[in-house]
């Protein structure tokens, strides 16, 4: 039985909802590389009234490249590529809770993020999308000059250290510290995106420590203007979620943040990390 898919655009700047699919179910190339022209079209799309084990989820996600197994924030036993991220009733702090970009941390930063929702709470819970192609677009030609030449530090010390938002304690999550140094890679403050061409900013403010081969106190006011600015709401999305939801994002394009407003509540969820194919990696570090 073949599988026909409906694109359906939900805001100006990103985002939109595909149906008529079960992600469960083997996928034809076709189908396939329409999800993918999708996701590169619109940054992050969504998909309701999915049933997926982790089996099917790190399926789905592999049809797109090699699955990330996350340094910091350990997966599944049978699955380690799974991620379960879970907010217990009794914790305070959620984890994505900030803007922010993820895995430019590493030297090969990750091309997209597939999140599924086991659980949701009754209220709250809702994820929001920034577009940074959108945030690029709107900056002075000026300053598109000027940060074309620029490259930035990445690394995961400042938010997986002690005192780093993602490192706090969770009651349902087994999330390390990083000890010590854990190594800082540099990557263009704006990214052309290898499958449509298009720039988009590549600073978020939980990974991108300063820009190369300025001081960090230098690089303050730069990088806090992008990070004021790339937040702007007519560049961003909002998904509700429900029991059985879907969102794919393009991590080269796209911030996101997961909202912590409901409290006392239990929300749970499962992320697959998509890496690039080794090729597209070797593309991407020739380009930088």
């Amino acid at each position: 039985m073949s599988q026909t898919l409906t694109v359906r655009r939900v805001a100006g700047a990103l985002g939109a909802e595909i149906s008529g699919l079960d992600l469960a179910r083997p996928l034809t190339d076709a189908v396939v590389a329409a999800i993918r022209q999708a996701l590169v079209e619109h940054q992050v799309i969504f998909f309701r009234d999915q049933d997926l084990t982790p089996a099917q989820q790190t399926a789905f996600g592999a049809r797109f490249g090699p699955l990330n197994i996350h340094p910091y924030v350990a997966g599944m036993a049978d699955h380690p590529e799974v991620m379960e991220i879970i907010k217990e009733p009794s914790d305070k702090i959620n984890f994505g809770g900030g803007w922010h970009s993820d895995m430019s941390f590493l030297q090969t930063p990750a091309i997209g993020s597939i999140l599924y929702a086991l659980e949701v709470p009754q209220y709250g819970g809702d994820t929001l999308f920034a577009s940074q192609a959108a945030a690029y677009d709107a900056l002075s030609d000026g300053l598109k000059a000027t940060l074309e030449r620029l490259s930035a530090v990445h690394s995961a010390a400042r938010e997986y250290s002690a005192q780093g938002h993602s490192a706090q304690k969770r009651s349902s999550m087994s999330v390390a510290e990083a000890d010590g140094y854990v190594g800082e890679f540099i990557h263009p403050m704006v990214l052309t995106h290898p499958e449509t061409g298009r720039k988009a900013l590549y600073v978020n403010p939980a990974f991108t420590l300063r820009i190369d081969g300025w001081k960090t106190s230098e690089s303050k006011a730069l990088l806090d203007y992008l990070f004021n600015h790339c937040r702007y709401e007519a560049f961003t999305c909002r998904f509700t979620w429900a029991k059985g939801s879907v969102a794919f994002w393009d991590n080269r394009s796209v911030w996101h943040f997961a909202l912590n407003d409901y409290p006392g509540q239990r929300r749970h969820m499962r992320r697959v990390t998509v890496d690039p194919w080794p090729e597209m990696a070797r593309v991407a570090a020739a380009a930088e």
